[in-house]
């Protein structure tokens, strides 16, 4: 059984209104001050800034520019942070751990900057964000949280008790939760559109189906090898995040691709809309392997993702079990029509963080951990930075290289193994949460 059955397409529901498409075929240049491996977030920024600062610049893509997570996300500026605070203060120093927060609120004041700044058509809004609690224990510590957000870093946080919870969302599901109003929506595919519109005003050329095979240090730079030829930089930066492959087996054995899928529902009654998401908020929850989802830029739909367990083909089973899920949440939606179920690769890592390092040479800005909506610009532009030499922009994330995997080469067979722990951690915390 396909997902075609349960889905009306198996494309991002993006792509209808911002396709990805290859860019028009041009020679490989036979030298650049700095050549990019990867088009999508973090790589175009990265190449704007360098433009911008009189470096020639050349972007490489094995795909389309975008077709990989840049336009198959959620659309979320969540910005997140997978390591709680008392255990970045444990791993790295008070000191670090202050600094790697308040980078969290520096890049998305960056982004929101950035794109009103450039004037980027993406269909931005700061709408805030509501994050479920699954127990009362959950939403305690949550509350803390979002005081403690609100007193450190001064962002606008608090807590929603279940009592006042359908004022902010349509489910009886959640035990209350929190909101923080730092955070909004976009349309990913039309965001990546934009920035991929002012990088090449800026003189940046930009390669599609152009795949890296091989770099190698040399005595003016670095030769890298492609199937269109063969172009030398003085930098090389590497920007491939979670479709890393083969070409940098160093790199792939420390970043692991993890699916993400989300679905999306046929257009629902504005009555139904408004009653669901009454304050059209980006919404999260408390699990492991919780639920993200949102109504879409025209409020018209709603999106929901989560992990996905599969590693080959298109399998149904992801889509029914997201479906399951948008019903458990929304009782109402239970005979509304799927129109679309897609995934995309995020990358993650042992350290969960971040990260600009060099190794060999080479500079790295990867490791989003599935919040590149903000990371991955914001990485790409301190990696452009720290290649300019400039100093004064050097980020938190900046230091050693993420800790490879044992008896890992890039087939992450171990994944559906975690996915059904994380799933079985949930199930616990569920049942033993006060309801």
């Amino acid at each position: 059984m396909q997902s075609s059955r349960i889905a009306e397409k198996s494309t991002p529901y993006w792509w209808e209104a911002a396709p990805v498409q290859p860019l028009p075929e041009q020679p490989l240049a036979k030298q650049a001050d700095v050549v990019i491996v990867g088009a999508g977030y973090a790589g175009l920024t990265a190449g704007l800034t360098l433009a911008r600062a009189g470096r020639s610049v050349v972007v490489l893509d094995k795909m389309n520019p975008g077709e990989g997570a840049s336009s198959r996300n959620g659309g979320i500026t969540s910005g997140n942070i997978r390591l709680g605070y008392a255990e970045l203060v444990r791993k790295y120093g008070e000191d670090h751990a202050n600094a790697i927060e308040a980078e969290g609120k520096a890049a998305r004041e960056f982004i929101y900057d950035f794109i009103r700044s450039e004037g980027l058509d993406c269909d931005f809004n700061l709408t805030g964000r509501f994050y479920g609690a699954i127990g009362k224990e959950q939403y305690e510590t949550m509350a803390r949280g979002a005081e403690k957000l609100q007193r450190t870093l001064g962002i606008e946080s608090y807590a929603v008790p279940h009592a006042e919870q359908r004022q902010y969302l349509g489910t009886d599901y959640y035990r209350g939760g929190t909101v923080r109003m730092d955070i909004g929506g976009l349309h990913p595919a039309k965001y990546h559109a934009e920035i991929l519109r002012i990088t090449l005003a800026a003189g940046v050329t930009v390669h599609s189906n152009t795949a890296v095979k091989s770099i190698t240090k040399d005595a003016t730079g670095f030769r890298v090898e492609t199937t269109a030829g063969t172009i030398t930089g003085r930098q090389v930066l590497i920007c491939t995040n979670g479709y890393a492959d083969g070409a940098d087996p160093w790199l792939r054995r420390r970043l692991v691709p993890v699916r993400s899928r989300i679905i999306a529902t046929e257009e629902l009654p504005p009555e139904l809309m408004m009653k669901l998401m009454p304050r059209k908020m980006m919404c999260g929850e408390s699990k492991v392997l919780g639920y993200y989802y949102r109504p879409s830029p025209d409020g018209k739909r709603i999106l929901l993702g989560g992990r996905d367990a599969s590693q080959s083909g298109d399998p149904a089973a992801p889509t029914v079990a997201l479906r399951d899920g948008l019903i458990n949440l929304f009782p109402e939606l239970a005979d509304v029509k799927i129109s679309h179920s897609w995934f995309g690769n995020v990358a993650m890592h042992r350290d969960m963080l971040p990260r600009i390092f060099e190794h060999e040479g080479l500079t790295y800005a990867t490791g989003f951990c599935g919040s590149g909506v903000v990371w991955a610009p914001w990485i790409g532009s301190r990696a452009a930075h720290k290649l300019l030499g400039d100093d004064q922009r050097k980020s938190a994330f900046d230091f050693r290289p993420m800790s490879s995997i044992p008896f890992y080469a890039g087939q992450p067979y171990f994944m559906p193994a975690f996915i059904q722990v994380y799933r079985l951690q949930d199930r616990i915390a569920l049942a033993r949460a006060t309801r």
